[in-house]
């Protein structure tokens, strides 16, 4: 529910002000990445996902029964990507005419319950698409998109597929926008040989045996999923389970892991309790109670499928063994587990209606690695934790990508975003109010979609301030700005340069004489009486600070 003004103002000043905005882009890059004049006047309401994968020749065929409701078009956009194809398309038994352009298929819809075919009244409808083909394979997933082929330690089959910057039409028919969830969720029937399980997003709500060796599983989630996070997963699995109760009642946990790994599994996922009631703590309740939680083990590190998360970080603390921020603290708790959960909130629940937003999934799934160490360790650990995070950062490009054509800003969205939120908490300075603002974020946008202007407007009413000048800097410029400073006698002088006119973050700095105190620097010099001393700005913030004659 968007209760906010301004919000396509706002937008305007934020694609303005991006260099990304000087790529260029095709006609292409508009179908996919904007809800442009085919896609407008429909909107999904459930996708039903019958998929046969062939593991010995990698290929896939299946059927997606699209449920959505009918505002009155005449063309449908369906996207699917080549070599993927489209066989045929059914409505109420009737053949449907398509034309294919690129990775974009134009579906000519007929309503045969009309009395005039081509006279289509709102309501709503159903097809079924029938699709097969080689799908992309995966060349570093799960940065490279694809379907994943391999075999576990024992030789048996292992299969998935991760494909969130490509897009889920990478390998199945939908309707392949950021801000179309189907409202009723979504069906993933998998069919696998019998030694094997089909592991899939939601609840297990029937196993059937089928001719010729084969097992069909049905997976059901009830709430709005992302295309890219209906995702199945075909091995030699063995599963157990546990309960958490949480702030709305009784979640229950799944774990599918490979035969070998069983006995690990147990040990190392008892930190996953712990984990969940950390992030309701700071967030809220976890957003999927109905479909549950679950770790599966992926034949690649990871990714945030919702309610059915890819896990691969070789049953080790830290990130492969490794602490990213380089404190320590990094090495107390498994990176996969702790960033792809936090993911259930950013992400999954609350989605940026457009990949140029995407920083708000990392940035603030990346706070939730500050928040999970500060309880674990204390404030102190956190931003600790939080300061070796920022040397990731490497500003080479800006945060914010290029509306409209799917195109999502640097990496930097991760550590850069993570230290915007950090140091508005900082501004903030009230770590109840802080956590408020965050839990109230979580329940006001829950299931639906968010934009960086209609984030920042929120911001700035649950806050009390204007965090306008702070996005525009951190989110569209590679510069880090700098609080120039100088002093005589009885004076010292300040002020903020390498920004953007009007840049205006209130900044904690430490003097010489060991007092903390709070600046309101502007690009104009401002001053104060402090006499001889010199600054030295704070820990939580992602600045500069420079003496100048």
């Amino acid at each position: 529910m968007r209760t906010f003004s301004a919000t396509s103002i706002l937008l305007i000043l934020f694609c303005i002000n991006s260099p990304a905005s000087a790529q260029l882009f095709s006609s292409f890059d508009s179908l996919r990445g904007s809800n442009g004049p085919h896609r407008a006047l429909w909107n999904v309401l459930h996708y039903d996902l019958t998929i046969t994968p062939n593991l010995q020749q990698r290929t896939l065929q299946g059927v997606n029964r699209m449920t959505f409701f009918d505002s009155g078009t005449r063309l449908m956009q369906i996207d699917l990507q080549q070599p993927m194809q489209i066989d045929s398309v059914l409505h109420s038994g009737n053949h449907l005419t398509y034309s294919r352009n690129g990775n974009v298929y134009t579906l000519m819809f007929i309503d045969t319950n009309s009395l005039y075919h081509y006279r289509v009244q709102p309501g709503v409808r159903t097809i079924d698409i029938y699709f097969s083909g080689k799908p992309k394979e995966a060349a570093l997933p799960p940065w490279d998109g694809g379907w994943v082929w391999k075999t576990d330690a024992n030789g048996n089959p292992w299969a998935s597929v991760a494909c969130q910057g490509d897009g889920a039409s990478l390998w199945y028919p939908c309707k392949d926008y950021m801000a179309d969830k189907p409202d009723s969720g979504a069906i993933l029937r998998i069919i696998t040989p019998r030694h094997l399980s089909g592991v899939g997003n939601g609840k297990l709500i029937e196993t059937k045996a089928l001719p010729g060796d084969f097992t069909q599983y049905t997976w059901q989630v009830k709430n709005p999923i992302n295309t890219y996070n209906i995702i199945p997963y075909i091995g030699k699995y063995v599963s157990f389970n546990e309960t958490f109760r949480g702030e709305n009642g009784q979640l229950p946990i799944e774990y599918w892991v490979l035969e070998p790994n069983l006995d690990k599994a147990r040990i190392h996922f008892k930190q996953v309790p712990h984990i969940l009631e950390s992030m309701e703590y700071w967030l809220g309740p976890y957003p999927f109670y109905d479909d549950g939680y679950k770790l599966v083990e992926a034949p690649y590190l990871g990714m945030e499928h919702q309610s059915n998360i890819a896990y691969g970080n070789a049953y080790k603390n830290g990130y492969l063994g490794n602490d990213l921020s380089g404190s320590g603290y990094g090495l107390l708790w498994d990176f996969i587990i702790v960033h792809e959960t936090g993911h259930e909130w950013f992400g999954n629940s609350l989605t940026a209606d457009d990949m140029a937003d995407l920083w708000i999934h990392e940035g603030f799934t990346t706070y939730t690695e500050v928040l999970y160490t500060e309880s674990l360790s204390g404030k102190a650990a956190a931003d600790s934790f939080m300061q070796g995070t920022l040397q990731r950062i490497e500003n080479s490009s800006p945060v914010l990508g290029t509306y409209g054509v799917r195109n999502e800003g640097s990496t930097d969205m991760y550590p850069k975003g993570a230290a915007l939120i950090h140091m508005m908490r900082s501004i903030i300075r009230d770590d109840i109010k802080f956590r408020s603002i965050l839990r109230q974020m979580v329940s006001h946008f829950q299931h639906g979609y968010i934009s960086t202007p209609l984030l920042l407007e929120f911001w700035n009413v649950q806050a009390g301030r204007n965090f306008k000048k702070m996005f525009e800097q951190y989110l569209t410029t590679t510069q880090i700005p700098v609080l120039e400073w100088r002093n005589d006698k009885k004076w010292i002088y300040y002020r903020w340069s390498q920004c953007m006119d009007g840049f205006n973050m209130p900044l904690e700095v430490q003097t010489s004489c060991n007092r903390l105190i709070t600046l309101e620097p502007t690009t104009e010099w401002k001053k104060m009486a402090c006499r001889h001393a010199t600054l030295t700005a704070a820990k939580n913030y992602y600045v500069e600070i420079k003496k100048v004659d």
